[in-house]
């Protein structure tokens, strides 16, 4: 008689891949985003409907201190706009005319607002909107004296806390500000460069 013993689980490949999943997890909170500046990216050809908007200068008249308030309106009207994507980059005034806009139409509306009102600090990213995410996304990032906060009037009806949102939303691939364009590295990245 030969007895057999099932083992249903080998346990050194469990911990291994439980080692494994606590070591990936904890990369993900060190991989804070920089921005670093590049003479292109892959969307410039695609940015030329809305350069105007980009290279607009901040009103120099208008109160650079913007009420958070203000701002949560503006994407109020924004997010109330229903979604329809389009191919291409819509301009605001597209976005304020039409039946529907996707989310670069909306960032960007958004965007010439901000500037309009004297803004500074005003980001056109470009991303995923978390990382299970198949598409990319469209937000603004805005920094203030007081504050970091992640503007998508796509998703939400108010401004987000940078430090709020996570490390597994809104993860920036490219952005804009003005002349000036960007690609995200991590600081992983960076590390690993140096």
């Amino acid at each position: 008689m030969i007895l057999i013993s099932i083992q249903p689980f080998d346990y050194k490949k469990i911990f291994a891949l439980v080692a494994t999943m606590i070591c990936l997890s904890s990369v993900s909170g060190f991989a804070q985003s920089l921005l670093l500046s590049v003479p292109s990216t892959p969307y410039d050809r695609q940015m030329t409907r809305i350069q105007p908007v980009l290279f607009s200068k901040i009103a120099p008249h208008s109160n650079s201190n913007i009420s958070l308030a203000v701002v949560n309106h503006w994407m109020q009207n924004l997010r109330g706009i229903p979604y329809g994507f389009s191919a291409e980059w819509k301009t605001p005034a597209e976005v304020e005319t039409g039946s529907a806009a996707d989310c670069k139409g909306k960032a960007v509306a958004l965007y010439q607002r901000m500037h309009a009102s004297g803004a500074n600090n005003v980001r056109l990213v470009i991303g995923k909107r978390s990382w299970m995410s198949r598409k990319t996304h469209a937000w603004l990032e805005w920094t203030t004296e007081g504050a970091s906060y992640v503007l998508d009037p796509t998703w939400n009806w108010a401004a987000c806390r940078a430090e709020k949102v996570g490390s597994h939303a809104y993860i920036p691939f490219y952005a804009y500000a003005g002349a000036k364009k960007y690609r995200a590295a991590s600081s992983s990245t960076l590390y690993a460069k140096n």
